[in-house]
């Protein structure tokens, strides 16, 4: 009888030594992924946050550009107004001496009528 209970007993220790083997391996995985989740969150956050410092600088540097290129056409409208008057001015002098000036280009004309 004791050889039985003997055998009962190496039994359930095999049986418990394989049930806490699964248990701890699976308790591992589980801690392994746990501590790797805010890693790769981590890692998540600052590639988001180089995007986002990428993209600033890209957009400051497209306000800069759409500031210039607003200053060269502000620029480009009053050179034009000058010498769209002065050839008005021109014309004018050449009129008042009896003489007959040129008539001008067809977009020079365009610009006097409309203004664009």
């Amino acid at each position: 009888m004791n050889g039985i209970w003997g055998l009962v007993g190496a039994g359930i220790t095999v049986v418990g030594t394989i049930t806490m083997g699964f248990l701890t391996y699976r308790g591992t995985r589980t801690a392994a992924r746990i501590n790797a989740g805010p890693a790769a969150r981590q890692v998540d956050l600052s590639v988001l946050q180089a995007s986002v410092e990428r993209l600033k600088e890209e957009c400051t540097e497209l306000r800069e550009e759409q500031v210039r290129t607003r200053q060269e056409q502000a620029r480009t409208r009053g050179v034009l107004w000058s010498l769209s008057r002065w050839a008005l001015v021109l014309r004018d002098q050449v009129t008042e001496l009896r003489g007959t000036p040129q008539p001008p280009p067809q977009d020079v004309e365009d610009y006097y009528r409309t203004g664009v």
